[in-house]
């Protein structure tokens, strides 16, 4: 029943309750009229008939020409709201009424949203804005905005549906981790880039000094500026730009292989965790899936990370000339890893890797306190 209540409000018009009455109504005094041949029921059979028709007509012709638009949704974090704005445009001359919209959102989203409208001037706009709390990541399309009503009469119910496409990205978290061991000490291998640009470095005294600082205990004595310590009375030390710069780190998230729903999701929040905390450290860092390949920059590895699901189809390679920090359930991958890498683990299985440092994953602790541990 209800699916031919639906297929009439959108094809034409289906009976309220009011108008099944009505309806009844008409047809008893039609069929006494008959019966008594009494002309003043066949009067009132007809009005109520006529009625009906009008009641019929009305509602679809109040919708013909109703315009619907939206604004750009703003990207948001987990757990943030949605700000979603919908505008109804009336671009007649006579007020429209009695209307109700509704955007008919993803199930994976939630249930469709709607509200009434009083009345709509002419050639005016109806702004409709609701907010849309969000409990998972991910990039959501939805296209449908559904109006109706029953105006003027409240007898029959037309709809009419609108395409007004949408799209929504909800990023995963980034943890504000005030530190993280794995990206602190990555690289420290004597036969690892980092380390290896950190040697150049610490031999260097010239040429690569971006300011000079007052002398701390433990400096090394040939970075000791002589003739600007002379004029100020103190040790001036050089500070060297590579100790902030030039340092390339990638974090791999393992899309292509098989992970648990759970694991994954922490996965995604971890990459994007590790992402900023290496950026905060001036480290020249990237992202890594097995779709998307590299990508850098923060909004396009939010976006990046808001779209990548697991067991993606593998269509960029590994890099191989950096250090990674890769983020997997599958430990035996992480022998292959280039030298200097790190990796986060998550699943029962445990790595035994002993010439990479790493961290098992306990979805029973909280993320954040095991990143930074």
């Amino acid at each position: 029943m209800q699916r031919l209540t639906d297929w009439l409000e959108t094809h034409w018009v289906a009976p309220a309750y009011a108008g099944w009455l009505l309806a009844g109504i008409g047809i008893s005094f039609f069929a006494a009229a008959t019966n008594t041949m009494a002309g003043w029921l066949y009067a009132i059979s007809g009005m109520i008939f006529a009625l009906l028709l009008l009641a019929a007509i009305l509602p679809k012709r109040s919708l013909t020409q109703l315009q619907v638009s939206r604004e750009a949704i703003a990207p948001v974090t987990m757990g943030d709201v949605l700000t979603i704005d919908i505008i109804v445009h009336n671009p007649t001359k006579q007020p429209k009424t009695l209307l109700q919209v509704q955007d008919m959102l993803p199930y994976v989203v939630g249930k469709p949203a709607s509200t009434a409208i009083e009345t709509i001037y002419p050639q005016s706009d109806f702004h409709w804005v609701y907010e849309l709390p969000t409990t998972r990541r991910g990039v959501y399309h939805w296209h449908e905005v559904q109006i109706r009503t029953a105006t003027p009469l409240g007898l029959f119910w037309c709809r009419c549906s609108r395409n007004v496409p949408a799209t929504a990205i909800v990023y995963p978290t980034v943890l504000p981790l005030k530190s993280c061991p794995l990206i602190d000490k990555l690289g420290q291998s004597e036969n690892s880039p980092l380390q290896s640009l950190s040697n150049r470095a610490q031999l260097a005294t010239e040429g690569i000094s971006r300011g000079l600082r007052p002398y701390r205990y433990g400096d090394p004595t040939r970075l000791i500026h002589w003739r600007t310590s002379a004029r100020y009375g103190e040790f001036q030390v050089r500070e060297l730009e590579v100790f902030t710069g030039s340092q390339e780190v990638t974090i791999c998230l393992d899309s292509g292989s098989k992970w648990e729903e759970t694991d994954f999701e922490q996965a995604a929040i971890a990459a994007a965790s590790l992402y900023f905390y290496a950026s905060r450290c001036q480290l020249n860092v990237k992202l890594w899936t097995a779709a998307t390949g590299l990508v850098w920059g923060n909004q396009a590895v939010l976006e990046t990370l808001a779209r990548v699901s697991f067991n993606e189809e593998a269509s960029a390679e590994v890099p191989i000339n950096t250090p990674l920090i890769w983020l997997t359930n599958y430990p035996e991958a992480i022998a292959n890893l280039p030298s200097g890498s790190a990796w986060v683990s998550w699943g029962s299985r445990l790595p035994n890797i002993s010439k990479f440092p790493g961290i098992t994953i306990n979805s029973q602790y909280p993320l954040s306190t095991q990143l930074q541990q």
